[in-house]
């Protein structure tokens, strides 16, 4: 898992700002892989990267990517993972919020890497 959570990580790091935010599936295509399980895959390695992130401090790059449905936000485990890290507050009604503001930041570090 660790190979595919460097490999998502670059990814998103040399993605063009006008290519993000990215959809789970289009992290899965551009990262070659097939099925069964590529969604559950790639949502494994970003949650191994908000982890890491959360350890050194360093915005969620897992930010970057949404899913399909629903209003250009991460699936319902980012948020849970993100609670759980203490990143996020535990008040849903706040999610929505604090999700921009970590995109913004995710998106602003890239090019300090």
């Amino acid at each position: 898992m660790a190979d595919i959570a460097t490999a998502v990580r670059q990814l998103l790091t040399a993605a063009p700002d006008k290519a993000l935010p990215m959809t789970y599936q289009q992290v899965a295509a551009s990262m070659g892989l097939t099925p069964p399980g590529t969604i559950q895959r790639v949502t494994q390695a970003l949650e191994q990267l908000m982890r890491d992130d959360a350890a050194t401090h360093q915005p969620f790059i897992a930010a970057l990517v949404v899913s399909r449905r629903g209003d250009n936000m991460p699936g319902a485990g980012f948020f849970e993972l993100a609670v759980a890290l203490g990143r996020f507050p535990a008040d849903s009604t706040q999610h929505a919020k604090a999700y921009r503001a970590e995109y913004q930041q995710a998106l602003a570090s890239r090019s300090n890497t």
